[in-house]
């Protein structure tokens, strides 16, 4: 019997009146939306992203804004009890309907479910948003503390003043991050909408797993808010099958639990280690039909201890498996700009270098709906921090209360998805602890503040989502320890970031052993042609103004080049320099995750920070603003292939051991070929040999002495699977590329269509390292930043972005190729 259907939504997204009791600005904007789009759409602001235009437009972020439109309901709109929902009203603000205050928003990370049943008129109403200064707020509040309560540094970049974001919920990176814009945006980003129900409404919908042989029961747990005692139908369907109840509501919040048993199941895997599969499962509340998209897997972490110390892995339908991938920032500073496509070709592209997990860190948002829709249908995995970072927070009780609100809201919205691997409370606050004079002077009165907000966090997660694990923090070394695990690698995630701040050598990558590397990086220059974008021609030179206001580390860019003295010879232009600090931010990550994944199964995890840019930056990201993929990215999905052999090194670098690592569930038998090559040309092979890697291992195949190697001589290695098809390549320098006398090659590139894909095919007269292909058509090749032999040709394949469809002539036309020789 069909479920009688009552329920009906007014949508009232769409064009709002922006203006402001302080300035003469009356404007239109969209909602979903935000000011500065608003703003730059009618002139009143230049781009914000160019130049120096950051400091120009300021203003908008220390002036109130009111937002206001006019709406009409019928009869039928408002015969039954209402709800006005709006979600991420971001951040204080006042809302009012037909001139009357029904609420005030503190957190931008809320769902507000206000209940404005006798308050809609049939005909015309109006709908006012009233947002406050939330740098002022927060501000006013940090002073009103009862002791201090300092905000990161990574506000201070660039002589910013600061925002005390600690007291106020809405994204930490929207006030600048050493790698952000400090735009601090206004405006409203989810739903906005006038919900009519006849007695009560869907809150949440959760489903948990038990896993038998051949079965998975799901426990389907329903909240409902019911404005009045009652009755009401609701009625599940799954897999064909269909649960139908009437239930009786009592006023307020109901839950309801429904079992449903899935027989023969198709599993959810990880990317790369088998398919996603599905299960539509729809909920229907007299009318009010929601969709979730359900993954069948048995997740667990294993944190057990063993001969080192304790593991940190995770075990997906019994098969411990190595997470690959890197940390996930908001898609841009202005929220507007976040949309399904962008997100998409974001995640495709993670996906497309093997990517398997994402980590969303503390310091930026909890993502729409379909983010997490795509990561479930790609296989991707998410680390899911909760939103505090690098500082202290209150532990207040409004504070507390207004958190419990956000997590128990975010925890019960996503805790469906396949891809939420894991609950974490924070990112680096235990750590930020020993990093501020305030902190430092009391750490017993800080350590207790931490405690009673993470605690709360751990609580919230075993009450609402139990069957998933909840960690403290990151980095950390487990339950209520509240130690420094930045520097320890033998449990928990390890930060390791002495590299870059500390400006040791990419060797030191292999002094430590994580368990998992949750976080570590290194900077290049964002790539050339978008450079461009936001730097005239005399602004393109490393120590300008504009280059370093688009560089928020400080001494950042100084960094880049020293690094790159110690490995290179110095480029000769700035476009070499751009360049040239690419292949060095990729070879970097290259030596940290090869040599780590070479050390299974004590590292069973690798997410270098960071993936993607909010704004066009110099930073430690693998994708540039906008989603085009830098060296790193290219690497990335060499050093993430599944079966994989790496070059290690000893201690005293005389002898390199080459690891072969096989990250699928079956064994494998590889044909190893590793090659002598001298820089001029010529070569010789030094090992040849088949190794058989049993599934999810990794194994020394060989080992060779570095004096054999001559003075001009580096190794390059293959492997082919027990057919002949070749698996990949890679290559080991056994001094910096600097000490080569390297020579110029004359490299050759032909365009063809093979079965309606373009390819490139790249040969070389000379070894040429590095040698990378780009077109100005967006997209990327199946490989770049390759390394060239005599008589080995290298074919790679361009795949469009953003729906081109490149005709050969336009990619022949715009392709530039180039090498490392080409540099100085």
């Amino acid at each position: 019997m069909a479920v009688a259907a009552s329920y009906s939504a007014l949508d009232l997204k769409g064009i709002f009146s922006l203006s402001s009791p302080t300035r003469d600005i009356n404007a239109a904007i969209t909602l979903p939306g935000d000011v500065h789009t608003a703003l730059l759409a009618a002139d009143f602001i230049p781009d914000p992203y160019f130049g120096e235009n950051e400091k120009t437009v300021m203003w908008v972020n220390e002036t109130a804004w009111s937002v206001e439109r006019s709406f009409s309901a019928s009869a039928a709109d408002i015969d039954g009890y209402l709800t006005l929902t709006l979600a991420e009203v971001d951040c204080i603000a006042t809302i009012l309907l037909n001139g009357e205050v029904i609420a005030k928003t503190q957190n931008s990370f809320i769902r507000n479910d206000i209940d404005v049943t006798g308050k809609v008129r049939q005909g015309d109403n109006t709908l006012r948003i009233e947002f406050d200064i939330a740098p002022d707020v927060a501000k006013a509040r940090a002073d009103a503390h009862p002791f201090p309560i300092p905000f990161t540094y990574n506000y201070q970049t660039n002589g910013l003043k600061g925002i005390h974001m600690n007291f106020i919920r809405k994204a930490a990176c929207h006030a600048g991050w050493d790698w952000g814009i400090c735009l601090m945006p206004i405006g409203v980003y989810g739903t906005m909408s006038l919900r009519k129900s006849r007695l009560a409404r869907q809150d949440s919908v959760q489903v948990d797993q038990a896993h038998g042989n051949k079965s998975v029961e799901l426990s389907i747990k329903t909240r409902l808010f019911a404005f009045a005692h009652g009755e009401v139908e609701l009625e599940h369907t799954i897999d064909g099958q269909v649960v139908a109840d009437k239930v009786v509501v009592n006023k307020g919040e109901n839950v309801f639990t429904h079992n449903v048993t899935i027989h023969d199941p198709k599993l959810w895997w990880p990317a790369g280690q088998g398919e996603q599969p599905l299960y539509e499962l729809v909920t229907n509340l007299e009318g009010e039909k929601t969709t979730r998209q359900i993954g069948l897997r048995k997740l667990e972490w294993i944190v057990e201890k063993d001969e080192i110390d304790h593991s940190f892995k995770c075990r997906i339908n019994g098969r411990d498996i190595t997470m690959m991938g890197a940390n996930w920032i908001p898609a841009d500073a202005i929220p507007s700009r976040i949309t399904p496509p962008v997100i998409r070709d974001l995640l495709d592209s993670a996906k497309a270098a093997n990517m398997n997990m994402l980590r969303i860190w503390g310091g930026g948002q909890y993502e729409p709906d379909y983010f997490y829709e795509l990561c479930d249908e790609l296989g991707i995995l998410i680390w899911h921090d909760f939103m505090f970072a690098c500082m202290s927070y209150p532990s207040d009780r409004p504070f507390l209360d207004n958190v419990r609100t956000e997590i128990t809201q975010q925890v019960r919205r996503l805790s469906h998805h396949a891809s939420i691997a894991l609950w974490c409370g924070d990112n680096e606050v235990i750590g930020s602890l020993h990093w501020y004079p305030e902190t430092k002077a009391a750490p017993e009165r800080y350590v207790a503040n931490y405690d009673r907000l993470n605690s709360m966090l751990g609580n919230i997660v075993e009450e609402e989502d139990p069957a998933r694990r909840f960690w403290p923090s990151s980095p950390s070394m487990g339950y209520l320890d509240f130690s420094d695990g930045w520097h320890a690698d033998t449990r928990g995630d390890t930060h390791y970031w002495d590299v870059w701040h500390s400006a040791k050598a990419f060797e030191a990558y292999r002094t430590v052993n994580p368990r998992f590397a949750s976080e570590f990086g290194f900077q290049s220059f964002t790539s050339m042609n978008v450079i461009e974008t936001f730097a005239e021609e005399k602004d393109r030179n490393p120590s300008s103004p504009v280059m370093e206001n688009h560089q928020r580390n400080n001494g950042g860019n100084a960094r880049i080049l020293e690094t790159m003295t110690r490995y290179f010879r110095f480029p000769r232009d700035f476009d070499q320099m751009v360049f040239l600090s690419q292949i060095q931010q990729g070879l970097a990550i290259k030596t940290a995750i090869e040599y780590w994944r070479s050390t299974k199964p004590r590292c069973m995890g690798t997410l270098f920070w960071q993936i993607n840019d909010i704004w066009p930056v110099a930073s430690w990201s693998s994708l540039d603003y906008g989603g085009q993929w830098k060296l790193l990215q290219y690497m990335a999905r060499r050093f993430f292939l599944p079966v994989n052999i790496v070059a290690v090194p000893s201690k005293d670098n005389a002898d390199i051991t080459f690891r072969g690592i096989n990250d699928t569930g079956k064994p494998i038998s590889v044909a190893l070929e590793i090659r002598a090559v001298k820089v001029s040309g010529g070569d010789r092979v030094v090992f040849s040999g088949n190794t058989a890697i049993g599934p999810d291992a990794a194994i020394s195949i060989t080992t060779l002495q570095a004096a054999d190697l001559a003075a001009d001589e580096f190794l390059f290695f293959s492997w082919r699977d027990a057919s002949g098809k070749l698996l990949g390549e890679n290559d080991y320098f056994p001094k910096p590329y600097k000490a080569y006398e390297l020579v110029d090659p004359k490299v050759r590139a032909a365009w063809s269509d093979v079965d309606g894909q373009l390819v490139l095919s790249l040969a070389s007269d000379r070894p040429a390292l590095f040698v990378t292909a780009t077109v100005d058509v967006p997209g990327y090749f199946s490989d770049n930043a390759v390394t060239l032999l005599p008589g080995r040709p290298t074919a790679l394949t361009f795949t469009p972005r953003h729906g081109a469809k490149p005709s050969p002539s336009e990619l022949v036309q715009s392709l530039k190729v180039r090498n490392l020789s080409e540099t100085f």
